[in-house]
């Protein structure tokens, strides 16, 4: 089944996806957040599309381990999420996952202005790629999810 990560920011939402054996992560772009909720709708529309049998939100946790702001905003973000969508929505810690993707990104030689386009769906592809990672520690034997 496939899986959809989540790396939620207050303007954007990144959106990852994994291959159907819950392998490979790829990153899939952003949703703009709306003050309507209707990014909320886009992504259940995308699960839809894609055929999504998980979703996995990442937990912004601080690197004590604590909760701010931006971890309560992304557990209300679940709670919305699994209001619109039949499949299971968990939160995942993502500690670093942006700082990660704006390093891989710039390994690269992506200008400027392209990573502001494309960072936040590379952040999503590295929270996912860590929980497929982690998936796979926990239970070699057996698919993702």
């Amino acid at each position: 089944m496939r899986i959809l990560a989540v790396d939620y920011g207050t303007r954007r939402i990144g959106l990852a996806v994994s291959d159907p054996l819950g392998v490979v992560a790829s990153p899939h772009g952003f949703v703009d957040v709306a003050d309507d909720g209707s990014h909320l709708d886009t992504i259940a529309q995308l699960c839809t599309d894609l055929e999504v049998g998980r979703i996995v939100v990442g937990l912004p946790l601080h690197m004590s381990g604590e909760a701010g702001a931006s971890a309560e905003a992304a557990r209300g973000l679940v709670e919305a999420l699994a209001d619109r969508v039949t499949v299971p929505v968990e939160l995942f810690d993502e500690r670093l996952t942006t700082t990660q993707a704006e390093r891989a990104l710039l390994e690269c030689n992506v200008r400027r202005g392209r990573r502001k386009q494309v960072v936040d769906g590379v952040a999503a592809a590295v929270l996912l790629g860590a929980y497929l990672d982690r998936a796979r520690q926990l239970s070699p034997d057996c698919d993702v999810g």
